[in-house]
């Protein structure tokens, strides 16, 4: 893959990280890579390990984490919120990534996060799908 590829690539995460909440598509973001969407497709998994969809949903429950420890906003808004429209899959991606229900993730007392700088507790608790398809929950000693 050339230089160039990878700046349009790197621009493409780019806009996912910053515009996780918008409706987001492969299409729209290929053109902007100056791309046709399956080269796109292709050359970001190469990239990045993973396919778009999936980069942008892990951004998307990354975010959904950090509203659901406040603890002061339903499920379903945070799922509106974080830019998912079906309540469904929001609950099943995040399960996946996660190893327990947003609900669940919700109730669950956050206190040992709250002695941990931000930037430190976004990479603790960053949803991390592995090979086999099992989340993996926070990572707090």
């Amino acid at each position: 893959m050339d230089r160039a590829d990878l700046v349009r690539l790197r621009r493409a995460r780019d806009r996912m990280d910053r515009d996780y909440a918008r409706p987001l598509d492969v299409s729209a973001l290929a053109r902007e890579a100056l791309m046709s969407p399956g080269h796109f497709s292709r050359s970001f998994r190469a990239a990045f390990d993973e396919t778009p969809y999936s980069y942008l949903m892990t951004r998307r429950i990354e975010r959904a984490k950090a509203l659901l420890r406040r603890g002061d906003m339903t499920v379903t808004d945070v799922c509106m919120a974080v830019g998912c429209t079906s309540l469904g899959s929001f609950s099943s991606r995040f399960t996946e990534l996660v190893g327990e229900t947003p609900s669940a993730y919700r109730a669950r007392n956050h206190s040992e996060l709250s002695a941990l700088p931000a930037c430190v507790a976004k990479i603790v608790t960053r949803p991390v799908k592995d090979k086999e398809g099992q989340g993996t929950g926070p990572v707090v000693a």
